[in-house]
């Protein structure tokens, strides 16, 4: 059944929510929704004492680590953590308290999918998949209903169309996916809602989709788009964030509300 998933993202050691678009090297071009005044790891106890499990803290750039690290210490084993993962720190992260990795720019070297260096990552983690999300962040792209994964905090297109084909071909080696609609992220004016419908079609394993979530309205259509297959994370638009959307507590209310439907 679809629910309300949180997250975290990081930036300059802060938590922040920014307009996926504008999260390039150059800070004159980033657009910034909100900063917050509390540290990583005020938002991980506050998942923590909602019971909002699978949340994602990504370090969008350098100087984030720390922060993620205050974070996971915050509620060890239930927090997914991504932003530079590889198959040299991927244990070191698990190591450290996520429950899952996400992984994406490592797996696209030079903008060109390479299956040796997912090999190389699920060897780290001892071959376990359950620990490993890959993050299949994309762009709209070379025509209209056509995604590709988008890397380099989603500057750089690649070579990996978001498709049934690739989805079959990824799906034995990870657990779930994490998938931001970057022309969507941080712009609070709706979801990519083909993209939601094709991701219900396409994955057999979990799937969290992120990108243009604003209230609990979009929390239902994502629920009617995808039978109850594909989950949302709302960013900018909660109060928590500075957002006027939904609150918090009303996301938490109704991925109580998903629950009550699956026991009766």
């Amino acid at each position: 059944m679809t629910r309300f998933r949180p997250c975290i993202d990081l930036h300059a050691g802060q938590v922040k929510q920014i307009v996926g678009g504008t999260l390039d090297s150059k800070t004159t071009s980033l657009q910034t929704n909100f900063v917050s005044p509390h540290p990583p790891a005020h938002f991980a106890r506050l998942y923590r004492d909602n019971a909002l499990t699978g949340a994602h803290v990504i370090m969008l750039g350098p100087g984030n680590q720390e922060a993620a690290r205050e974070a996971l210490a915050a509620w060890p084993g239930a927090l997914q953590v991504g932003g530079g993962i590889n198959d040299a720190n991927a244990r070191e992260w698990i190591d450290a308290g996520a429950e899952k990795v996400i992984i994406t720019s490592f797996l696209f070297p030079n903008g060109a999918f390479s299956q040796s260096r997912l090999d190389s990552v699920l060897a780290a983690l001892g071959g376990d998949k359950s620990k490993l999300v890959i993050d299949l962040s994309c762009r709209r792209h070379g025509g209209a209903d056509r995604w590709f994964v988008a890397m380099d905090k989603w500057q750089t297109i690649t070579d990996m169309e978001v498709c049934q084909e690739s989805i079959q071909r990824l799906e034995p080696y990870c657990s779930e996916f994490l998938i931001h609609a970057a022309d969507n992220e941080g712009l609070q004016r709706g979801i990519d809602e083909q993209l939601v419908e094709r991701l219900a079609q396409w994955c057999s394993i979990p799937v969290t989709y992120a990108g243009g979530g604003r209230n609990l309205a979009d929390l239902e259509r994502v629920k009617e788009l995808s039978g109850g297959k594909v989950d949302l994370t709302i960013g900018s638009a909660l109060d928590c964030f500075g957002g006027s959307g939904v609150t918090l507590a009303e996301c938490v209310e109704w991925n109580r509300q998903q629950g009550d439907q699956l026991t009766r």
